[in-house]
């Protein structure tokens, strides 16, 4: 875990991801307002992201080769950005699905990159037990899913940027209920900026097809590895969402809808 105030100079740990020459080349991330995350100045509402990832980026196209690369020679280790110009890296908003064939990979680094989102065929990386996303201040939030690494051990979170997190405790976005009939949103065509990703393919407690109307989001905040992550559920039912295990010492114990809530005092020391 890592809670960094200002920004200073830091000693780059996990590989060269970073810009070696940020001024011929333009920043490697875009910039994010979405609280202050150097100094407690809670605001009253926050969002998701809503970029939709551009599949006919040239980032994106390389992206999937490094994944295909990986997959087929059983690496342990995985860091993409390495192999992605600073431009490229700019272009990447998530991970594509196919990190699912990862099963190899024991140490995902994610260091300085764009995302805002990861999704939750992360959770199919059943080998993965050290996960490296530090700076990459515009990712607020993981999917439950995570928990299915079962051997996951160690993390390198920035958590100063994320929902709810001890220090600053920012709100959450506010989830919709869900419509519980066939007007509902269809999981496969979702808007990011309302629902947080552009499509569930299952739910995340007990892996079912999830039907029009039948979207039941959630937050619960968790330990996994090191670190308290926030984790958007995306459940079938409400009894999916019933059967979440208690949240994290010091956090809300039961999965809510996020919002400006109040969460328990941190523990002095």
């Amino acid at each position: 875990m890592t809670d960094e105030g200002e920004p200073g100079l830091q000693v780059n740990r996990w590989g060269d991801t970073s810009d070696p020459a940020p001024g011929r080349h333009g920043p490697r991330q875009d910039g994010c307002s979405c609280f202050d995350q150097s100094r407690p100045r809670p605001r009253a509402r926050v969002g998701f992201h809503g970029e939709r990832q551009d599949t006919s980026a040239p980032g994106w196209r390389r992206l999937l080769e490094l994944v295909d690369e990986a997959a087929a020679d059983g690496r342990e280790e995985f860091r993409p950005l390495v192999g992605l110009s600073p431009e490229q890296r700019r272009q990447i908003v998530t991970l594509p699905a196919d990190i699912a064939r990862l099963t190899a990979v024991r140490h995902l680094v994610l260091y300085g990159s764009n995302l805002v989102r990861v999704p939750p065929e992360i959770g199919a990386m059943t080998s993965l037990e050290e996960f490296t996303p530090y700076t990459s201040y515009r990712l607020h939030w993981f999917p439950y899913e995570i928990t299915r690494c079962r051997k996951l051990a160690r993390s390198t979170v920035s958590t100063r940027a994320l929902f709810g997190n001890r220090k600053l405790r920012p709100p959450f976005p506010r989830l919709r209920p869900s419509p519980g009939s066939v007007a509902g949103p269809d999981p496969a065509d979702l808007d990011p900026r309302r629902r947080g990703a552009t499509a569930v393919r299952g739910c995340s407690v007990c892996d079912r097809p999830i039907g029009r109307g039948g979207l039941h989001q959630a937050w619960l905040s968790l330990r996994v590895a090191t670190d308290v992550l926030p984790l958007l559920v995306n459940a079938c039912s409400a009894a999916c969402v019933a059967a979440l295990p208690e949240g994290a010492p010091h956090h809300l114990p039961a999965p809510h809808t996020g919002g400006r809530v109040e969460q328990p005092a941190p523990a002095r020391g």
